[in-house]
This record gives structure tokens, C-alpha cells and sequence, in this order.
């Protein structure tokens, strides 16, 4: 049980890293707040983080529910998700953008002086549709087993504090990576993120199709 838990807590947190993407969405915040103060910053990176938390851990726990009262099966689902994740890690690798952020957003939050917690940093740059997808996806893995849910759960905790980590560092990050820094880690994470989304795919084509 605990080696299985431990399996969760791992996988999970890959999965939930690789589509966080800590040092791009860094990066952008730090784009995004150029008028900020570090205390504002400060106060909207733990803000936003509190939020994604929020709004992931309900969608994780309540998600399935949802799917089976619109009789949507799991199957469907992980295609489905696995389609998402795979265009949105198409758009990392071609550094076209990405699922979680259109130019538009990105130009209106780069405009606005207003705070950036809830739109677009918790969402949709954070908590997602591939993060939303992700976390579904991992619960029903789980299969009821409470201490594999415990698990993912903690998974997100440790990957949502390392997001907020990058978000305080921002401008340290920002400094240190660059531009190309940051795309080339983007770029590598894309990758993973494919292959993540090809395994997705064909296990729910696996399960449809009871190959």
C-alpha cells in the first residue's frame, strides 16, 4: 500500500510540474506585474496559488462525479484529456503559447494595473484545462483507494508550494534564465508532456475498446 501511494505521489507530481510549467509561468508574472511593488507581488503569487489550490483539489475530488451525472465515461475522458494535453504540449514545444493562455489575456494582463491573483494567474495559467484534466485523470486512477488520493493530494500541495516558490523568485528567475532560458525549458517540458498525453490516450482507448 505504501509503495503504491508512493507511485501515486511521484507520477502525480511529474504530471502536475511538467503542466505548471514553474519557471515559464515565473517568467510571465514577473511580465506581467512590471509596476508592482515585491510586496504586491508577494501578496498576489500567494493569492493566486491559494486559488489554483482551491480550484483543482475540488475538481479532482469532485470531477468524476461530474462526468458520471453528464454520462461521460472515464475512457472518454482520458482520450479526451489526453487530446488536450497533447495540443497544449504541442503549443510549449512550438512555443506558439498555450491552451492556458491566449494573446489576448496575456496582452489585457500585461495592461491592467488591477491585481492578476484570480485572472489570468490562478486562472488559466495555473489551474488550467490541462491542469483540471490532469487531476481527474489522476483520482480515478486511484480507484477509491483513499490513501492514493491522499497521495495525489499531497502531490498537488508540493507542486503548487514549488509554483509558488518560482513566483516569489520571478525577478530572480527572470535574471538568471532568460528569454531562452525559459523557452528551452518550456520546450523540454512540451516533450513530456506529449509522451504523458500519448500514455493518457491509449490507456482510455485501451479501456474503450477492451484491448
Amino acid at each position: 500500500m505504501i509503495a503504491s501511494a508512493l507511485d501515486s505521489f511521484g507520477y502525480a507530481l511529474v504530471a502536475l510540474l511538467v503542466i505548471f510549467d514553474p519557471a515559464g509561468t515565473a517568467a510571465l508574472f514577473t511580465v506581467m506585474t512590471p509596476r508592482d511593488t515585491p510586496a504586491e507581488r508577494r501578496e498576489q503569487a500567494v493569492r493566486a496559488c491559494v486559488i489554483a489550490f482551491v480550484v483543482l483539489a475540488t475538481f479532482g475530488l469532485a470531477g468524476e462525479a461530474l462526468l458520471r451525472s453528464l454520462g461521460i465515461g472515464l475512457p472518454a475522458m482520458r482520450v479526451a484529456g489526453g487530446i488536450l494535453l497533447f495540443i497544449t504540449a504541442a503549443e510549449m514545444v512550438t512555443g506558439r503559447g498555450a491552451v492556458r493562455e491566449t494573446e489576448t489575456e496575456r496582452e489585457a494582463a500585461i495592461r491592467t494595473e488591477e491585481d492578476i491573483s484570480v485572472f489570468p494567474l490562478a486562472i488559466p495559467l495555473i489551474a488550467g484545462p490541462g491542469a483540471m484534466t490532469t487531476m481527474v485523470l489522476l483520482h480515478s486512477s486511484a480507484s477509491g483507494d483513499a490513501v492514493r488520493i491522499g497521495a495525489i493530494e499531497a502531490a498537488l500541495v508540493v507542486a503548487i508550494f514549488v509554483q509558488l516558490v518560482g513566483l516569489l523568485a520571478a525577478p530572480w528567475v527572470s535574471r538568471v534564465i532568460g528569454p531562452t532560458g525559459s523557452n528551452v525549458i518550456g520546450r523540454v517540458l512540451g516533450v513530456l508532456l506529449a509522451a504523458l498525453a500519448a500514455q493518457i490516450t491509449l490507456d482510455g482507448l485501451h479501456a474503450a475498446l477492451h484491448i
